[in-house]
């Protein structure tokens, strides 16, 4: 049955979700089912494709549409779908968000194009070009760490006077910026802002943030939906107890590689322990962990699993 959905504003959880993969540019089509199922009898409230933890830098243009077209199927309308766009080309861009709009998606993500930096005048440019030449809602993506540019408070206000655009996913990790967003849009019921960094998911729903983007709802759902739900409740006493769960996952399921990439590793390789994913194939520069590290990932999961869900 299709559920009526009010799509904007965004709010809730949104799972920047993973890209299932056989092999370097194959898709897995009935894990990504699995995963769409998976993230919606969790409770979600969206879904956002080819984002970070979704690794759209590292897929193949053929791959990121098949993506887009297979996921917005599978959702059928039952929650909206957002899709990262972020791209060093501004046509790419242009080109994915008017397939997005063909196939059905809520609303584009896009963060500052990296390796040239861009100056914040010429972001406000870039930006409004873009959003002209497409006709679906765009959400701001503020990734610093990965792009190296920063949508400064100014900019973002800028950009905000253009209706297309109705939020930011905030992914900075910087609270006095985040702080300083809510307080520009508090009158603005239209404009969502998103925390990015799971850990802050907790603190940024109490201070009056919309919700929130953490990656580590691909595996367990259901549990930042609770702490969503005890934040928009001001729970306090749930919210600290579902907030150490959280916290847990940064001392096991992401701190078992030595590297980065092992945020990225150990979400997928907890989804294939669990059944969900057929592969915890990770596209290059990376590869999958070892059966040392996958061990570890599998008896945590196996033994942590009903407190969790």
């Amino acid at each position: 049955m299709k559920i009526k959905i009010s799509a904007i504003p965004i709010h809730g959880i949104v799972p920047p979700m993973v890209t299932p993969l056989l092999a370097e540019d194959k898709l897995d089509s009935k894990s990504l089912k699995n995963v769409v199922e998976h993230l919606i009898k969790g409770g979600v409230h969206g879904i956002f494709i080819l984002g970070s933890t979704g690794e759209a830098p590292s897929l193949s243009y053929k791959l990121r549409y098949q993506l887009v077209e297979e996921t917005c199927a599978q959702v059928a309308g039952r929650v909206p779908v957002l899709v990262g766009i972020t791209d060093t080309s501004f046509v790419e861009s242009v080109n994915l968000a008017n397939f997005a709009k063909e196939k059905k998606a809520t609303a584009v993500v896009l963060a500052p194009p990296y390796y040239f930096p861009a100056g914040q005048p010429e972001l406000v440019e870039y930006v409004n070009h873009l959003v002209s030449e497409i006709s679906i809602p765009l959400f701001l993506y503020n990734m610093p760490s990965f792009t190296k540019v920063y949508y400064e408070i100014e900019t973002v206000e800028a950009l905000s006077e253009n209706k297309k655009i109705i939020g930011i996913k905030d992914s900075s990790g910087n609270m006095v910026y985040y702080h300083r967003l809510l307080q520009l849009f508090k009158n603005r019921k239209d404009f969502s802002i998103l925390m990015g960094n799971e850990a802050l998911l907790a603190e940024s729903i109490l201070l009056g943030g919309h919700g929130g983007v953490p990656g580590g709802a691909n595996l367990f759902p259901n549990l930042f939906v609770r702490l969503y739900d005890a934040a928009q409740k001001k729970d306090l006493n749930e919210v600290r107890n579902l907030q150490d769960k959280v916290m847990k996952l940064s001392s096991t399921i992401y701190n078992v590689g030595k590297y980065g990439s092992s945020f990225l590793k150990g979400i997928k390789c907890g989804l294939a322990c669990k059944g969900v994913l057929k592969s915890d194939f990770v596209a290059e520069p990376f590869h999958a962990f070892r059966e040392k590290e996958k061990k570890i990932i599998a008896d945590y999961i196996r033994k942590n699993l009903a407190d969790y869900e």
